[in-house]
């Protein structure tokens, strides 16, 4: 958090394209001063989780905290909606810090397209025939054919997205460990995935690529007929979440793992 007192903290506003976080918007900047996001000690982000990940990407860099009030559909990674206090609630925010995942897919024609993940990286297919997947890990093949849906590796602040509705395992912020979580898979039918060490660099290789194609999607960056996608935490990148201190991410993924 940037060392100035409630009331000199410079904030940015942003909302997503909806009526209820436009109309947020309004009401926050007719109420509090703000300052364009180029020159924002934190922006705050109204909408849901979606807008989130946007503003994530849109400030991957430059180490900007972002602290998101919930006005879309799903706000796991945001805090409740309230315009009164803002300035003592955002210096009494708790941060946390994340590193993204960085994606490098080969496609069938030699293009080599890199991105960002947040929440995850999954492999899809793109037909009505399943999929054919060899997964290495660090140099090492440890499952030579997955016949499946797809697959997806989650950082532990998505595994409660995606990763989770494919019944994969809620990793705690500091596990230290990635998600590996098969999506619909055939074969071998018992296989429900494994934990990774954070330092991993996962390789997923399509076989049969021509006859059975497969996208490769990092959050919202999609790579259609992928040959080859090579995954990695980026220790480089370091992106800042603030929550309110009685909802603070730790204690919600912690929850999550409890829900009946």
């Amino acid at each position: 958090m940037p060392d100035r007192p409630p009331q000199a903290l410079r904030v940015a506003f942003l909302a997503a394209d909806n009526d209820e976080a436009r109309r947020a918007l309004a009401r926050l900047e007719e109420r509090y001063a703000h300052v364009p996001s180029d020159e924002a000690d934190i922006v705050v982000a109204l909408g849901g989780d979606g807008m989130m990940l946007e503003t994530l990407h849109r400030f991957i860099g430059r180490g900007i905290p972002i602290f998101g009030m919930n006005r879309g559909t799903v706000g796991f990674l945001m805090n409740q909606y309230d315009e009164e206090g803002l300035p003592a609630r955002l210096a009494a925010a708790q941060q946390v810090e994340l590193h993204p995942l960085a994606m490098t897919a080969r496609t069938i024609s030699g293009e080599t397209i890199r991105a960002i993940a947040i929440n995850e990286v999954s492999l899809l297919r793109e037909t009505r025939q399943t999929a054919r997947i060899a997964i290495h890990v660090d140099g090492v093949i440890r499952l030579p054919l997955l016949i499946c849906d797809g697959i997806l590796i989650a950082t532990p602040a998505g595994s409660t997205a995606y990763n989770l509705s494919a019944h994969g395992p809620v990793l705690p912020l500091g596990s230290g460990v990635l998600a590996l979580t098969p999506i619909s898979a055939f074969r071998p039918r018992r296989w429900r995935g494994a934990t990774l060490p954070h330092s991993a660099t996962v390789v997923f290789e399509v076989l049969e690529s021509d006859k059975r194609p497969v996208s490769a999607v990092a959050d919202y960056t999609e790579v259609r007929d992928v040959v080859e996608v090579t995954v990695c935490e980026d220790r480089n990148l370091t992106l800042k979440l603030l929550f309110d201190p009685e909802h603070n991410l730790e204690e919600r993924i912690l929850s999550e793992q409890f829900q009946p």
